[in-house]
């Protein structure tokens, strides 16, 4: 009976730390990009390829004020008209998964 334990405790211990190494395994990534002079579309997701639809993405203000506030659709994008306001974005995944895109870093069209 000990014989057959040893070999099972050492293919659970493997088993679950390949399940610890995946769900610690990607970091969070979005993109925005001007689609012409008044729209913007952000896209966010996860270095594992996985989506993010739900997750908050605001339009913020320097001034700390929420000029946007947004989720990501099912397709993990949000399109906004680009505000008048100095503004960045900030995709918030939650504690640890967070991304602020300036908008200076925007593309143009």
């Amino acid at each position: 009976m000990i014989n057959l334990i040893r070999p099972l405790s050492a293919a659970l211990l493997v088993f679950c730390a390949g399940f610890s190494a995946s769900a610690l395994a990607h970091n969070p990534m979005c993109e925005c990009k001007a689609i012409d002079a008044e729209q913007i579309r952000c896209t966010g997701g996860f270095s594992d390829g996985s989506g993010a639809p739900g997750v908050t993405l605001d339009v913020i203000g320097y001034d700390e004020t929420i000029l946007v506030p947004g989720k990501l659709g099912a397709d993990s994008t949000l399109t906004f008209k680009k505000p008048g306001a100095e503004f960045y974005v900030l995709f918030d995944a939650g504690p640890g998964h967070v991304v602020e895109i300036d908008q200076a870093d925007i593309e143009a069209p």
